[in-house]
């Protein structure tokens, strides 16, 4: 039992691992961030739906339900292309530690959409965030634009992220994820035949290394990834879940600079700034979880 216990703690920290692993991937891929999410996209939704068909998941859906999956598949989409967008104007580092202010944007995007308070905390953490966003700021502005779009992403990634919670009220997860990547792909199709080149030779013509590191991309790290993080949490607290998750930049950070030393080693005051974002990250989800285990613990009692 207790081997189970430790296998399943050390399968979570792998999908950390390969969460933080993307941004290294999107790194090595040469072709651009739009066309990148694109063959994401679509390369999962086909996993996907075999995954579907061997598991005879139930996709049934109705009209309305399938139009909020595909403008929250529309939001998963623009947060990817900004993601991937703002590693290739700056470096990976940049985009992970931008990624890290999530927490910060959710803080009040979840009271508007479960319509709850602001806790008081929160604003106090937002400010602490704001302090570490400006410690990078003021040490790399050289990568103004590549900070611009990290942002944009991590807002956009909290507000999905929220989105997706309501959703699980009603739908499974592998349903929410099918129509969403399907919608996304559906989206920026209409993009690049509408405002890029096209579905040109040119937009299929990739090299073999950018090929594989897709494939890498779509399989291990978006639909393994989500199918095993739905495992895992059967059997680990959703707490330990999401606090471990809040490792993914760390673990991210710490590769690029590990492979890439030469283009990612940043200034002492970029890791203060990122580490100071990570640490509320983190201390923010041991306050909300200690007070929800609270709660459950007094409505256990009464």
């Amino acid at each position: 039992m207790q081997n189970d216990k430790l296998k399943n703690y050390l399968h979570l920290h792998v999908l950390v691992f390969i969460a933080g692993f993307t941004a290294i991937i999107g790194k090595l891929i040469t072709i651009n961030a739009v066309s990148l999410v694109w063959y994401r996209m679509l390369m999962a939704t086909v996993l996907m739906f075999i995954y579907i068909k061997v598991a005879k998941v139930d996709i049934s859906i109705t009209k309305k339900a399938f139009v909020k999956l595909a403008i929250a598949g529309i939001i998963i989409a623009l947060h990817w292309i900004t993601f991937f967008g703002a590693i290739q104007v700056a470096n990976a580092s940049i985009a992970l530690a931008m990624f890290s202010t999530g927490a910060f944007f959710a803080s009040f995007i979840e009271p508007i959409i479960y319509k709850r308070k602001i806790i008081a905390y929160e604003i106090v953490f937002g400010l602490i965030v704001i302090l570490g966003v400006y410690l990078i700021v003021r040490s790399e502005f050289k990568y103004i634009d590549g900070m611009i779009l990290g942002i944009i992403s991590a807002f956009l990634s909290s507000l999905f992220a929220v989105l997706n919670g309501k959703f699980l009220e009603e739908h499974s997860a592998t349903k929410i994820s099918f129509y969403e990547f399907l919608s996304g792909v559906f989206f920026i199709s209409l993009y690049i035949l509408c405002f890029g080149e096209g579905f040109n030779v040119n937009h299929f013509n990739i090299s073999l290394s950018d090929g594989l590191w897709l494939f890498v991309l779509a399989s291990v790290c978006t639909a393994y990834a989500f199918i095993a993080s739905v495992y895992v949490m059967r059997y680990i607290s959703p707490y330990t879940v999401v606090l471990t998750y809040n490792l993914e930049p760390i673990y991210g950070i710490i590769l690029a600079l590990l492979l890439f030393p030469e283009s990612e080693t940043m200034s002492s005051s970029f890791y203060i700034g990122a580490f100071i974002i990570l640490g509320v990250v983190l201390l923010n989800g041991v306050l909300k979880n200690l007070k929800k285990f609270k709660k459950n613990k007094i409505q256990q009692t009464n």
